[in-house]
Order: C-alpha cells, then structure tokens, then sequence
C-alpha cells in the first residue's frame, strides 16, 4: 500500500488570506473579553444590581441572533471579504457610540454602542469562520479552525490586560471601596448590624460571624472586625449603599467620581476603534480569494429546509448555543466570584481571568494537536465531563480552591466553540455553509439570555448556586459530543 503525502492544515496558496482573516479572530476576542469586566465595572459606577448591568452582556450578544442571517444574506449576494469589510465597520462605529455614553453617564447608550459592535462581529464571525473552512481541504477543515481559533484569546487577553492594569487601577471607584474597607466603624457596624449583607452561607451570632468553610471571625466590642480581610463578600455588599449616600449627600464629587471612571471605560473604546479602521483599510486593499459560486444558490428556505432535515447541524446549533452560553457566564462572573467569595478587589478578580484566558490559550493549541488522534465527538465529549466536574467544585469547593476550579473550565472550553461549529458543518454543500455558517453565529444568542439569567439567580440565591446553570449546559453540550460520536462519526467511518 502506498504512503500518502500528509493533508496540509493551510495549504501554501492560502497562507497569506489564512494569516489576514485570522487577525480577525483577535479583534472580536478583545470586544469580547474587554466587555465582561464591564459588567461590574457599571454596577458601581451607575449603582445598579447584578442583573440589570447583565443587560450589557444582554444588548451584546442579542446582536450576534439579529444580524447573523443578514449577515449570511450578504455573504450569498457578494462575498467573504465584502461581508468582513463591513463588519469592520459597524464595529468602529459601534466603539464610536462610547463617547457619547460616556459623555451623558447612560447605561442604555453603552448598551446601545455593545448592541452596534456585535452586529460588526456577526458579519465577521459569519463571514470569517467559514472563509477559513474553505481555505484547504475538507480533511483538515476543524483543524484549520481551530488553528485559526486559537490566536482569538490573544485578542481576549489583551482586552482582560487592558481591563485589568490599565482600567481596574485607574478606576476611582475602586479606590472609594479601598477607603471604605480601611476599619471604618460606620462600615463595620452597618455590617454587624445587618446580617443580610454578610457572606454566602455566614451565620451571626453575638460578634461572631461563621463562615460557610467552618472558619470565624470575632468582633472587638466596638464594632471593628479583627481580620476584615476574612470576610469575603462583605465589603463588596457594602459599596453601593455608600456610593448611594456619596450620590445623596456630595452629588458633585459622585459626578466627578463618574465622569472620571466612564472616561477611563472609553480610551480603550478609542483604541480599539483605531485599529479596526485601519484593518478595514488593509482588507480593503488586499487581494483575497472570493470563493465565488458560478451557479445561483438555492432560495434561503430551500437550504434552510435542508439545513433542518440534517440531525448534526440542529444538534451543533443548540450545543452552540448552550456552549457560548457557559464560556460567558463562566468568564463574566468570575469576577462576582472572586470579589463575593474569596474577597478580592476587581484588579485581582480579573486577574484570575487572565489566568483563565491563558489556560484557554494553550488548551486550544494542545486540542488542535489531540484532534489528529482523537474524533471530534468523542473529545467534545471527554472535555465537557471535564467541564462539569470543575464547575461542580466551584460550586462545592471553598474560597480559592473553588476559585482555582472555575478558573479550570477555561481548559475544559477551549475546544468547544471551533469543534461544534466544524461538526455541525461537516459534509454540507458551499451554499449550506453559508447559512449554516449563519445560524450557529445565531446561536451566541446563548450568552445573551443565560448570563442574564445567571445575573437574576445571583441576585436571589447567590454566586455559588448560580453555577448550577452553566453545569447543565456542559451535560447537554456531553450529550451532542456523545451522539456525535457514537451516531454521526461511526456513520462516516
């Protein structure tokens, strides 16, 4: 039997497209991950709850669900790169919008600008993730996204930096929680006094307070905590009530307060506004393979109807769906969990995000290697057993041990999102691609309804309890892996 030569992942025709469209992978991980802070970012400097700053992530990925299609639509008419020439542009516009919600304090307008970004994003992400399908051969297609998937967390790690070392810092905000933690006796009584803003699990008796890992902290008789730094949670619980008394009584310097922080929140907006138009220049100008059909495709509810009738593609669009769902809920409130539980500042919660992310980073390079050995399915599989387990432990696990185990779902994740997209569209035709390609972007429409769900059950049963919800979207996430697997592969082998 002869030897045949190896699949080329990136074919040497397609190399210089492959390294161009990947850079795009970059900037929608920046947007992403430079978003998510943001949410507790806005609850303290508009003193709003967890689940309405979740509107933010809300208004984000809901436009992802309402330009998808269009997006494919656009794709069919002209081609991949007219489609990323345009998200390039509503995602500069959509960073523009910043200013002007900075400038008038509103929370809706910074919705409004996450909302215009992510209809950038939909085009790009529609357009990008099957134009590098199409750069090489069908056999090294989830590869090759995958490969190309890789380089999107060194655009979320910049984000999460800028997030964490250049704004977290800066933020006055963070500084009046600082000033408020330091022994102050009307912070320390308001904390005795009211049991309800004590920690997850805590119980007060007299001038003790229990903690749900076994451990106590005793009061001296004057109100001031022994060991304030044991009571995770509590000084996070509370900085509104003290930033509604700044609003209250000093309006003027709560105001400044506020200019300042969401001034802060909108030079990376700039920045990130400057690089993309000048990626949209380089687009513009670059000559790029078009991968154009000569016949006319079939009218959209003819592919769709075909679409429909083939199991792994409606499988993989809900699997997608329940995946973006857990990787934002997971990366959005790691923050809430490092703050409410382990009593960290925001710059060191993120931290732990970053941690995540690089974690994240290397797992995908690792799954690209392990997908020459190992099918699709049954990794996907293998890797959300995995998932649930950590989740369970951050869950059930105590302060930084729990902390260290939401921070190893990231390892469990980076596989997901390039695998169920390469397997919902394995073996279907160019123009089924195209709108498939649509409806799993669709799909991200996950991360807007179940993080702002997760917002709402941390508001009533707490952050720990809240991670029950990303748990039973790794068990269905399981499931496809398995059906994949043992139904979809095993047909094709």
């Amino acid at each position: 039997m002869q030897n045949r030569p190896p699949v080329p992942v990136v074919p040497k025709q397609y190399l210089l497209p492959f390294i161009v469209t990947t850079c795009c992978f970059s900037l929608w991980g920046f947007a992403n991950d430079f978003t998510n802070p943001l949410v507790k970012v806005f609850e303290q400097v508009f003193i709003i709850g967890t689940s309405q700053a979740s509107w933010l992530q809300f208004a984000f990925y809901t436009g992802y669900f309402c330009m998808a299609i269009p997006a494919a639509l656009f794709i069919r008419k002209y081609s991949y790169k007219a489609a990323i020439i345009l998200g390039l542009t509503l995602y500069g516009v959509g960073a523009l919008i910043t200013i002007p919600a900075s400038l008038t304090a509103t929370f809706w307008v910074f919705c409004l600008a996450s909302y215009v970004i992510t209809y950038g994003l939909a085009f790009l992400e529609t357009s990008c993730n099957p134009y590098i399908l199409a750069m090489g051969p069908p056999e090294t297609a989830t590869q090759r996204l995958n490969l190309a998937q890789a380089f999107n967390p060194i655009g979320s790690l910049t984000g999460m930096a800028v997030a964490t070392f250049l704004l977290a810092p800066a933020l006055q905000v963070g500084e009046f929680r600082a000033e408020l933690g330091q022994n102050n006796p009307a912070y320390t009584q308001y904390l005795i006094s009211d049991s309800s803003k004590l920690p997850e699990g805590a119980t007060l008796t007299g001038e003790t307070v229990s903690l749900a890992d076994g451990n106590t902290v005793t009061f001296y008789k004057n109100g001031v905590p022994t060991f304030a730094d044991e009571l995770p949670g509590a000084l996070d619980g509370a900085v509104p009530d003290a930033l509604k008394t700044l609003r209250f009584t000093e309006p003027d310097k709560f105001a400044a307060l506020q200019q300042a922080d969401l001034g802060f929140v909108r030079t990376p907006y700039m920045v990130i506004a400057g690089v993309v138009f000048t990626f949209l220049i380089i687009f513009s100008v670059s000559k790029l393979p078009l991968f154009k059909r000569e016949e006319q495709d079939a009218p959209f509810f003819t592919v769709t109807g075909h679409l429909l009738k083939k199991a792994h593609f409606r499988e993989g669009v809900l699997a997608q769906g329940f995946y973006v769902g857990a990787q934002i809920m997971c990366w959005t409130f790691i923050i809430h969990y490092g703050m409410e539980q382990v009593g960290l500042d925001l710059a060191t919660a993120q931290k732990w995000n970053i941690a995540a992310m690089i974690i994240f980073l290397c797992s995908r390079f690792i799954c690209t290697f392990l997908l020459r050995f190992i099918s699709p399915g049954k990794l996907l599989f293998i890797f959300s057993l995995a998932g649930l387990g950590f989740t369970i432990g951050a869950i059930y696990l105590p302060g930084y041990t729990g902390l260290t185990c939401l921070v190893l779902i990231s390892a469990c994740m980076s596989l997901m999102f390039p695998t169920i997209y390469g397997i919902a569209l394995k073996d279907l035709k160019e123009e089924e691609t195209k709108l498939g390609s649509a409806y799993l972007i669709m799909a991200i429409v996950g991360g807007a309804v179940l993080t702002k769900l997760q917002g709402g059950l941390i508001e009533s049963y707490g952050v720990r309890t809240s991670f029950w919800l990303p748990a039973a979207c790794f068990v269905l996430i399981a499931l496809f892996g398995y059906r994949t697997y043992q139904l979809h592969e095993s047909k094709t082998a």
